[in-house]
């Protein structure tokens, strides 16, 4: 039996269509599932159509092994550190963190558990040794748990907003004022699921905090801390405050001036080690397009 409980981030969709992003099934088998009533919410039977809740316990029994295996594929890695315990690792933009609806393999788990034979199992089956996610159109740093004692510690260190997350980006317009600090909630956004908003409906607090790197050319270049972790934070909220991420096909109204996706980059990781508690912090470059990009703007 699989037991799973919705987090806000995935709240208030078909169950499903949850049920195949969260255990990588097909459709019709998740489907099956549920019509043979071997799923059911907080102990109850239920029917495709029922939105998932905050704090819903979903458990489905039956759970093939082989239905989640995710193959192993050589694919280059930019490995920054790497010991027993811990891989840090430099995420290129285009590239998913784990596989899900759509995206089963190219992604850097799939790559990881090539490089490794121990990462950590704790959170998902499709998720081994992912501490926190990146989008797949934003390149940097991801720290990845090579066993459950360390994705424990990490994950709670997240949760305690002692890891440092520092990204560069570059926004739509200039900003006057050289730095400030966006606190506001982050949901699904009700009218497109796809998307999160700003809002007060089952929502988690977020806070962002920028200052001002240079000012260009109708755009600014900032540097951006997250004291929270919310899906598509920094993207949304410098929509929010009118400076959109340029060539963001999601946040941003404004054609896309190419494929590269957003010009977003998580340049520093800081954290303590889990097991030596020695403080370590990482930092690389954007990417070469991202520079490119920086340039028109100059």
């Amino acid at each position: 039996m699989k037991i799973i409980d919705v987090n806000v981030d995935k709240a208030d969709i078909r169950i499903d269509k949850y049920l195949i992003e969260e255990l990588g099934f097909s459709r019709s088998k998740i489907q099956k599932l549920i019509k043979d009533n071997k799923v059911k919410v907080n102990g109850q039977e239920i029917k495709n159509s029922y939105l998932v809740r905050v704090d819903d316990e979903i458990m489905v029994e039956e759970i093939e092994e082989e239905s989640t295996s995710i193959k192993p594929e050589n694919i280059p890695l930019d490995i920054l550190f790497e010991d027993d315990s811990i891989i840090v690792v430099n995420k290129p933009s285009g590239m998913v963190v784990h596989p899900a609806a759509g995206h089963h393999t190219n992604t850097l788990v799939n790559a990881l558990l090539y490089h490794s034979l121990h990462l950590s199992n704790m959170d998902n089956d499709l998720r081994p040794g992912i501490i926190h996610r990146i989008d797949k159109d934003t390149s940097g740093l991801l720290v990845v748990a090579k066993n459950d004692e360390v994705y424990i510690t990490l994950s709670q260190a997240l949760k305690d907003r002692k890891v440092i997350r520092r990204y560069i980006a570059l926004v739509e317009g200039v900003i006057p004022h050289d730095k400030g600090t966006i606190d506001a909630p982050i949901g699904r956004d009700p009218f497109d699921r796809k998307k999160m908003a700003v809002t007060d409906i089952n929502a988690k607090d977020a806070i962002t905090h920028f200052r001002v790197l240079k000012r260009l050319n109708g755009a600014t270049l900032i540097e951006c801390q997250l004291e929270t972790g919310r899906t598509h934070q920094i993207r949304l909220h410098m929509q929010y405050i009118g400076y959109p991420i340029v060539n963001d096909p999601v946040y941003n109204n404004k054609k896309t001036i190419n494929s590269f996706g957003q010009m977003l980059h998580a340049k520093l990781l800081g954290f303590n080690h889990p097991i030596t508690n020695e403080y370590m912090e990482f930092e690389v470059d954007a990417p070469n397009e991202f520079q490119t990009i920086v340039e028109r703007y100059r």
